[in-house]
């Protein structure tokens, strides 16, 4: 058991070697690519040809917008990503773009020198595999600060980088105490990710365009029904 699992985290070792030679401007051009297909299969959603009357739909497609149909998850969706004030949703972009611009060179620093990282900060906190730690904290301050700027998937990238404040605020007050000047920073990143990630993203994001046709897919669906001239059998 113990030779397995030596074995084990000697090819983890390997796979991390193998990350620590992709450059940060790689992995930045990875990551948008990723964002380009994504927005590509978008708009390939939402210019899809719309089902034929009658036609029996239980496709996992339209098994989305039947769900977002229903009345306490369309509120929520409504209230979590399509706030109706105009200054919240302009103060969500805000933050949004100024935490995740912001963030962005926090990640690039980590995963340019992941041992050094680990030695500096993880292995304070006497946690096992501290240069796992290290690539997880630089990926999910990286990746999580380019989900809040397009806001897509927000909620996942504030989380991100909510948690990995957590445990650098809990490392800060471990090592140099109750420190304003030290934990300021770090507590200001940490507050504005759980404001977005317990507020939502916003109108003015990828995921705000995304829930709001898939809330008003079925509406549009019955009134092309209605103007057709679509007569429903009678029982």
């Amino acid at each position: 058991m113990l030779a397995r699992f030596t074995f084990l985290y000697e090819r983890w070792q390997n796979l991390l070697v193998a990350f620590s030679a992709l450059t940060t401007s790689l992995l930045l051009e990875l990551f948008a690519g990723f964002v380009a297909a994504g927005m590509a299969l978008w708009f390939v959603v939402l210019n899809r040809p719309a089902p034929q009357a009658g036609a029996a739909s239980a496709s996992p497609a339209s098994l989305l917008p039947a769900l977002a149909s229903d009345g306490w998850i369309r509120r929520f969706l409504s209230g979590y990503f399509l706030r109706e004030d105009m200054l919240g949703n302009i103060g969500l972009l805000v933050l949004r773009l100024a935490i995740g611009v912001m963030m962005i060179h926090h990640g690039q620093e980590k995963l340019a020198d992941p041992q050094q990282f680990a030695n500096t900060y993880v292995a304070s906190l006497h946690l096992p595999f501290p240069l796992f730690f290290a690539y997880a904290a630089g990926f999910s301050e990286l990746i999580g600060s380019w989900l809040l700027i397009f806001g897509l998937f927000t909620p996942f990238g504030a989380l991100a980088i909510t948690g990995t404040m957590t445990v650098a605020a809990y490392q800060h007050i471990l090592t140099a105490g109750l420190n304003i000047y030290v934990l300021e920073l770090v507590a200001l990143y940490l507050a504005g990710s759980l404001a977005l990630l317990l507020l939502g993203p916003g109108r003015f994001s990828f995921d705000g365009a995304i829930v709001a046709d898939l809330i008003a897919e079925p509406v549009q669906q019955n009134a092309d029904n209605l103007e057709s001239g679509a007569v429903l059998p009678a029982a």
